[in-house]
């Protein structure tokens, strides 16, 4: 909302929104509408803070969130300010997965991200905490702190804690995906998948491996706006109880200091938050969803920028779906902060960047505790694997980038002919089907931001290839996105994407498609001269709304290179026609 206070220049009021909108006696009615909820002259006369929520009853994600709020607003008023609760949206990427609702999840970090700053400006907050779980939840309230600049932080509500199956704690959400496509191959009973379902979500919280829920929950905190050490506590755990309160009582002291989220999420900070995701094995849409962060803080940052940063950052955390661990082991065996050791050790993070609990990321790992003889996180010098687990890569298919995800597979190389489907419904009936087979390199396309539009995940047909037995004999590439629980040879964000007319708009059954990791290379292996004649006789597809919040979003959205951010280059090109 202003610039971040300089602490040579007068002193910072703590009150320099929520003044504008209570103080005097032109300001009357505003109090007197404030005092019929209980609110008294004395609770308006201190910094208000903005407590936001995503609560809602259609997951686990988020559900632990009303306790929790009450306990941000109990540590806020003991610090000395009014806490005012309200709350946002959340789209389900599990429950809504495969179906057309899985549509407005990538929509609804945009829903998020403008709703918590529209309630912040209209209402003049001070400051601002923000209770995320569910994955779209993270990125949007960190792009609203981004946008807003006001004193403030976001806190993670927590995993949920693995199932138990037979006698193995190891069951998530991504076990029941998986159990789907061995039941449809024959390989499981419909008793077994039941016994599966029944087992592998026991309560609430987050998605439990390192999907994209905890990957954002851990770059978020090497980013800087979450509290060290609080968004790895587990949902379930007494002790995010009390991670609650102490971040009310963080979020005064970032009020009553003046300091801002731009102070706190610098290049350097992103930089590190990108080395937290590539050595964890972390979710591929921590890359779409750190461009919109970055974007929205105004700092340049290129595809380019994760490849170089992967490339030189060792995986030193065994962490699903790639890995052996879920999100409670890791916080079990010390923590994200063992990670921010490992890295700093190697001068592979900058250690200097700051936190909202006003510990540097280096002091933090440094208060990491670890557990003897945990097997979670490696020594740096015998990592999981020398290179982090994401790369992107170019070519004639993917002229604008696209990201392939590395953890959990050894493939650098491969080639096959292309099985080319024309949305994710479409493909995942051949695989239910078993019409696909192992050499076969599929093209999921028109699901791009703009062609979905949403990018919507493909989890239900990367896990049935995987419960069918395929997971590491075939290739999938889209213009959508993949869960953070996908695990074998995927590329996503193809881009240009195909409703826009990019090059995977006009691959053709059969085509060979080469795939090259160390060359960096996504190749379509067709001449010219018929891609010419492709190209000339390609049709852009009717928009599949054309009314809405999925058709404004199809309107607005950038490409995924860019973060899929509505506030971009489409947005800032359709104001600039409107005013000439």
């Amino acid at each position: 909302m202003t610039e971040p206070h300089d602490p040579a220049a007068t002193p910072y009021d703590p009150r320099e929104h929520s003044r504008v909108l209570l103080d005097g006696p032109d300001r009357a009615a505003a109090r007197s509408m404030l005092k019929a909820i209980g609110f008294t002259d004395e609770d308006l006369a201190k910094p208000i803070v903005g407590v936001g929520t995503t609560w809602i009853e259609t997951m686990p994600c988020n559900y632990n969130q009303r306790e929790l709020a009450e306990r941000v607003k109990a540590g806020i008023r003991a610090a000395g300010g009014t806490p005012m609760e309200f709350n946002t949206i959340s789209v389900s990427d599990g429950v809504s997965m495969g179906t057309e609702g899985m549509k407005a999840s990538l929509v609804s970090r945009e829903v998020i991200a403008d709703s918590i700053e529209l309630v912040a400006r209209g209402h003049l907050f001070d400051g601002l905490v923000c209770l995320v779980g569910c994955d779209k939840t993270l990125p949007g309230a960190a792009m609203a702190l981004a946008r807003l600049d006001l004193p403030g932080l976001a806190l993670y509500n927590g995993t949920i804690n693995p199932g138990v199956l037979r006698g193995q704690r190891n069951a998530t959400v991504v076990t029941v995906f998986e159990a789907i496509g061995a039941y449809r191959a024959g390989k499981i009973s419909l008793e077994e998948l039941r016994e599966i379902e029944d087992a592998s979500c026991p309560g609430p919280g987050a998605c439990g491996g390192q999907f994209t829920a905890n990957t954002m929950s851990t770059a978020l905190e090497f980013l800087g706006i979450s509290p060290g050490g609080l968004n790895g506590i587990p949902a379930t755990d007494p002790a995010k109880l009390d991670a609650a309160y102490r971040s009310g009582e963080l979020v005064m002291e970032l009020v009553n200091g003046g300091i801002r989220p731009s102070q706190i999420m610098t290049r350097a900070a992103i930089d590190n938050a990108i080395a937290s995701v590539a050595a964890t094995g972390g979710s591929t849409n921590g890359v779409l969803h750190l461009l919109a962060i970055a974007h929205e803080l105004g700092i340049p940052l290129e595809l380019e920028d994760f490849d170089r940063i992967a490339e030189r950052t060792p995986i030193v955390a065994s962490l699903m779906p790639g890995g052996r661990f879920s999100a409670v082991d890791i916080h079990e065996a010390g923590g994200v902060g063992l990670v921010a050791r490992e890295l700093l050790s190697q001068g592979l993070v900058d250690g200097t960047t700051r936190n909202v609990d006003g510990r540097t990321l280096a002091e933090v790992a440094a208060a990491a505790v670890e557990t003897p003889g945990q097997e979670v996180v490696v020594s740096i010098e015998h990592p999981i694997k020398p290179v982090g687990g994401l790369a992107i890569l170019r070519g004639s298919l993917a002229p604008d980038g696209c990201v392939i995800k590395l953890a959990g597979h050894e493939v650098r190389q491969f080639r096959g002919p292309a099985r080319v489907f024309d949305s994710e419904t479409a493909c995942y009936a051949a695989v239910r089907a078993q019409r696909i087979g192992p050499g076969d390199v599929i093209v999921i396309r028109y699901e791009g931001p703009v062609g979905g539009p949403g990018m919507q995940e493909m989890l239900s047909v990367t896990a049935a290839l995987v419960g069918e037995g395929l997971g590491g004999d075939v290739m999938l590439l889209t213009d959508g996105r993949f869960s953070g629980g996908t695990h074998g040879l995927m590329i996503g964000h193809v881009a240009p994407e195909a409703a826009l007319g990019g090059p995977i708009a006009l691959v053709a059954e059969g085509d060979e498609i080469a795939i090259d990791v160390d060359a960096r290379r996504l190749d379509l292996v067709v001449d010219e001269v018929e891609l010419k004649r492709r190209w000339a006789a390609w049709r852009a597809p009717e928009p599949r709304y054309r009314s809405g919040v999925l058709a404004k979003y199809a309107a607005l959205v950038s490409s995924a290179s860019e973060g899929a951010v509505t506030t971009g280059t489409r947005m800032t090109s359709n104001l600039r026609q409107r005013l000439g």
